[in-house]
């Protein structure tokens, strides 16, 4: 398998790769994301839930300018997701108002932030408490296939596409998975944060490494016997008996979707054909699958697609503009990627 970048393969595309090129972020608005929360404040309780717009910060800043706006700890600020600092996003926050010097939310600033709506409610914002985001994405200096381009929109619009994770989740060059596999399997103490960031790298370049032998086999799509089939919108999974007309039916209607592994300890939950699969595309990272589960990583499983919910495109010259929704996790840049080479702008400046 070619390697791309550092420890990075070329993950497969569904047919090829794309034929059109362009720049994204070459302003933060043509980087928009609004959250759609699972979870609405009700008016009452000491937690200020807060709905605020910012452009040019990243939500760990924001979160801690919020807490010296009130006068608490960091501790006391939650939020639904992590949001890069290089777009426009409209995200909520809570703040914990028991001990907080001032509650007056409206009297607060913030640069870069703009506050929407405040209303109490009488939990702190957890961490995943997000169905999904809304983008808007605008692709400037458009060049290649565009004809291509737009039969390919239309194609992800009605089957999908494979749900990646983002090259981010590696680090710069995928040197976090090297450095995962070196702390694994060659032992040391590192730091918690570290820790954490390590794994995450780990499983997500396992479950990157299934699903790209699955795009290739074509099985990305569709359910195996045995496969471990996920709800739409929701964690719970079942192990599917094939043939079953109806399993397959709900498959192609987006309702369950085919999984794969996030390894860890515990039950990997497919069974005959699908974990016969996924052994053999495991097989040569046997030492790595077993040095997560001996590091306390519990298995999980996640969707090999997504489905873009009302995906709009507007192509106008040489700039693309794209609408759409995605589930919470999944990684709008892997959308992308089925669609069009882009190059960052923000990463331009940087190498500038």
């Amino acid at each position: 398998m070619t390697r791309s970048n550092g420890a990075l393969p070329e993950w497969a595309y569904v047919a090829i790769a794309p034929e059109a090129s362009g720049v994204i972020r070459s302003n933060p608005e043509d980087f928009s994301v609004w959250e759609l929360p699972s979870v609405k404040p009700d008016g009452e309780g000491n937690h200020l839930w807060l709905e605020i717009r910012k452009t040019g910060a990243n939500t760990n800043w924001v979160a801690g300018q919020l807490a010296r706006c009130a006068g608490v700890s960091v501790r006391e600020i939650g939020f639904a997701g992590m949001k890069d600092r290089h777009g426009v996003t409209c995200q909520w926050f809570s703040v914990g108002l028991q001990e907080a010097r001032c509650s007056d939310w409206k009297s607060w600033s913030i640069e870069g932030v703009e506050f929407l709506q405040g209303i109490r409610h009488g939990r702190k914002l957890r961490r995943g408490t997000l169905a999904g985001n809304r983008f808007r994405i605008v692709i400037r200096r458009l060049e290649g296939n565009t004809d291509r381009l737009l039969e390919t929109i239309e194609r992800v619009s009605l089957h999908g596409a494979p749900n990646y994770f983002g090259d981010q989740r590696f680090g710069h060059g995928g040197l976090n998975v090297e450095r995962a596999r070196a702390w694994l399997q060659g032992g040391g103490r590192i730091r918690r944060n570290q820790r954490s960031i390590y794994l995450s790298a780990a499983r997500s370049f396992l479950f990157n490494q299934v699903l790209s032998e699955r795009v290739r086999n074509g099985s990305w799509n569709r359910l195996l016997d045995g496969e471990a089939a996920q709800l739409d919108g929701r964690n719970a999974v079942f192990t599917c008996e094939l043939p079953d007309a109806e399993l397959e039916r709900r498959c192609r209607a987006f309702d369950i979707h085919p999984t794969g592994p996030m390894p860890g300890r515990g039950d990997a939950l497919c069974r005959r054909e699908a974990l016969e699969l996924e052994t053999a595309i495991l097989e040569p990272e046997t030492a790595l699958v077993e040095a997560l589960a001996g590091a306390g990583a519990d298995a999980a499983r996640r969707s090999l697609r997504i489905h873009p919910a009302g995906l709009e495109s507007d192509l106008d010259d040489d700039v693309l503009a794209l609408e759409f929704s995605l589930p919470s996790g999944a990684y709008a840049t892997s959308l992308l990627r089925e669609l069009v080479t882009v190059t960052d702008a923000t990463m331009l400046m940087k190498s500038g």
